[in-house]
């Protein structure tokens, strides 16, 4: 069985609080990760935040759903961990530092057991190609989308 587990960053020609906000709008996350299909929020803290999400991913092996906990401290870190779903764990975080004139470094990780029977269909090189779907490509995603929107 196959975990995938990695960390991944990217430095934006953004400010941090636009960048942290793209990352914090978890049911706008489909506007720039084309793989997640639904992201609905099903519970918010008294700031607003997200906290409690239902998602549904296309892993290319199939969609996976899963109920989603996230905890903020703005505007330096965004974690989340999956509470029940399709995977037997997932845990990730995003991490932002100020760069100062409107830059900001961000670092992307992610940690996620796929259980025995979907670990059993995840071996070999489909590993690397998930690890790079799920966690290498995901600061570029974000630098793109906040890129442009900043422009």
């Amino acid at each position: 069985m196959a975990t995938i587990e990695g960390t991944a960053g990217a430095e934006i020609e953004a400010p941090i609080d636009a960048v942290y906000a793209i990352a914090a709008d978890i049911e706008g996350s489909g506007r720039w990760q084309p793989e997640i299909k639904l992201a609905e929020c099903v519970e918010r803290d008294a700031d607003g935040n997200q906290v409690l999400v239902r998602m549904e991913t296309d892993a290319k092996v199939r969609r996976l759903g899963s109920t989603i906990r996230f905890d903020y401290t703005r505007p330096n870190r965004i974690e989340w961990a999956q509470e029940e779903g399709d995977l037997k764990s997932l845990v990730g975080r995003w991490e932002l530092e100020d760069l100062g004139q409107e830059r900001t470094r961000v670092t992307y990780s992610l940690d996620v057991d796929p259980g025995r029977i979907l670990g059993m269909a995840i071996r070999g090189p489909l590993v690397d190609v998930l690890r790079g779907r799920m966690i290498e490509s995901m600061p570029e995603k974000l630098k793109s989308f906040a890129e442009r929107d900043s422009a």
